[in-house]
């Protein structure tokens, strides 16, 4: 799998053999700048310029929990990896 973030608000998960779009990530009210895969891949994380990070299952596509508090748009989507 593969994840994308746009300018249309969402970020995607696609699968990297046939191109299939597997998940619309929606719920960011402005552009997501960054998006990455937690490091076993259940997890994704999206930064946005609405000035919040959410974090969604990649097996549903659902947003697990919304990260807000930052004062200006984020940039930059990472998890820790061990």
């Amino acid at each position: 799998q593969v994840i994308t973030a746009s300018q249309d608000k969402d970020a995607k998960i696609w699968c990297s053999s046939s191109g299939e779009c597997l998940h619309s990530l929606c719920g960011h009210a402005d552009v997501v700048r960054s998006a990455a895969f937690s490091p076993e891949g259940r997890l994704a994380l999206t930064a946005s310029d609405d000035q919040t990070g959410r974090v969604w299952c990649t097996e549903t596509g659902e947003c697990l929990s919304t990260l807000a508090g930052h004062q200006d748009a984020l940039r930059s989507a990472a998890f820790l990896s061990h």
